[in-house]
């Protein structure tokens, strides 16, 4: 790959086996992105992506490992740095989202959402930072949603989990912009992915994000495709979004509008 608005980058992708992460990782492979891909179990599905984004010219480096889990964190970091020699672009999209009342919330279970969808923001970005740091120039991108802006009922772990990565954001933006370091989040909308953990979702037994009822709430009256996020994801991974850092980029039909 010569050309690209991402070419001579290396990005570092959570969560890249299926779904958003997926087509993250194609849109920046297109982009000329050398990659680091991540997911924390499923080696199959993941070395499928990366073979995908091979076909495009770039190197991509698959790791299994947990976010929440600081030292795995570092070393896919430290093994990222060591095969491709950078990391210049940081996308969080590794999440759990249980919507559970309170009460129906185990102790485990928040602090897991909170370690998965939190903590990790700060492992990954305390882990790259440094050689942003260094180079002057750095995008970290986090997948944040409705729970980050607004909320509803029976969401408590993940609001509070999205909400405070959205504060990350913020934080860090203004800590950082001062090397180079822009920050910002992607909150998307219903998007039509694969859902594998039903219990995750109750409230879609009856009426499942493509519903009439459902899209009613829409604007834009559709569902969003996961290309519409990693279009996001790009923009503010290249230099088109230069100028802009601690801001959120909301892909969601017009569902939340403020």
């Amino acid at each position: 790959m010569t050309d690209g608005k991402l070419h001579g980058r290396v990005a570092l992708i959570t969560g890249a086996s299926r779904n958003i992460g997926r087509a993250t990782a194609l849109a920046f492979a297109a982009e000329g992105a050398d990659l680091v891909l991540n997911t924390r179990a499923n080696a199959d599905e993941l070395e499928a992506v990366a073979a995908e984004c091979r076909k495009a010219g770039v190197r991509a480096v698959t790791v299994l490992a947990d976010v929440a889990d600081p030292a795995a964190v570092e070393s896919m970091v430290q093994r990222g740095l060591a095969e491709l020699g950078a990391i210049d672009i940081l996308v969080c999209n590794a999440a759990i989202r249980p919507h559970k009342a309170l009460t129906d919330t185990s102790i485990e279970e928040w602090h897991r959402v909170l370690d998965v969808n939190l903590n990790a923001g700060f492992y990954l970005a305390r882990a790259v930072v440094p050689g942003m740091k260094t180079r002057r120039r750095g995008s970290i991108i986090a997948l944040g949603g409705q729970s980050s802006l607004t909320s509803r009922p029976n969401t408590v772990a993940v609001t509070v989990a999205k909400t405070g990565l959205l504060g990350l954001v913020r934080a860090l933006a203004a800590e950082l912009g001062p090397f180079g370091i822009r920050v910002n989040m992607v909150a998307p909308g219903y998007i039509d992915t694969e859902r594998r953990y039903a219990d995750w979702y109750p409230e879609f037994r009856e009426a499942p994000p493509g519903a009439a009822e459902r899209l009613e709430q829409i604007p834009l009256r559709r569902l969003g495709r996961p290309e519409e996020i990693a279009d996001a994801c790009l923009f503010l991974a290249s230099d088109a979004s230069a100028y802009i850092t601690g801001d959120v980029i909301r892909v969601m039909g017009g569902r939340v509008i403020s």
